[in-house]
């Protein structure tokens, strides 16, 4: 984990090829005071690694970001509204090659 104690895992679910991660954001971490004290944001940068560390737990295996294509984040995570955060997710391999889809929802 590369943020210590960021986050917990409290449910994982798999529907054929589509795995499910609801994760509990810890709001008191330290990472909220620098970003940003009265306004706590996850930043963008943590959340796709939260997707990243879900995946090699699912895959049992380290991945390393080669590129990242398509990604937005349409709403802020914010900590202190939304404690739980489901992420939602497909991963592909192709010639050893992973490949991540995934959404996360509030």
């Amino acid at each position: 984990m590369l943020l210590k104690d960021f986050y917990t895992v409290v449910e994982t679910t798999q529907n054929e090829e589509e795995f499910t991660s609801v994760v509990k954001i810890n709001k008191a971490h330290p990472l909220y005071k620098g970003h940003f004290p009265d306004r706590p944001v996850t930043p963008g940068v943590i959340l796709m690694q939260l997707f990243k560390e879900e995946a090699e737990r699912r895959c049992n295996c380290k991945l390393q970001l080669e590129t990242a294509a398509n990604v937005k984040f349409m709403a802020v995570v914010d900590p202190n509204t939304y404690e739980l955060l489901t992420l939602q997710f497909t991963i592909t391999s192709e010639e050893g090659i992973f490949k991540l889809k995934g959404i996360a929802k509030q």
